[in-house]
């Protein structure tokens, strides 16, 4: 395994981004600076976190979310 979690990951299974043994292993997001624990999908190359917006429910019954730009951290939480 590397040290070093993946560029673009997200929690719903249904993405392509999934990847359950790096969600297994615990990926903690520093978003500008500031600990979040909210994340839905991110990208640190591309620069952006997607968050939940309170809790609206989409049609297919998937949580509201909203794309956040700014400076994004991803590291795994057993080294830190």
């Amino acid at each position: 395994m590397t040290d070093t979690p993946p560029d673009h990951l997200a929690i719903n299974p249904a993405s392509p981004f999934h990847d359950a043994v790096a969600i297994d292993r615990g990926v903690g997001i520093r978003f500008n600076g500031v600990e979040r624990d909210n994340v839905e999908e991110y990208s640190v190359s591309e620069g952006w976190i997607r968050v939940q917006v309170g809790k609206s429910k989409d049609r297919r019954g998937n949580p509201m979310t909203i794309k956040v730009k700014g400076e994004v951290v991803a590291y795994y939480r057993d080294i830190a």
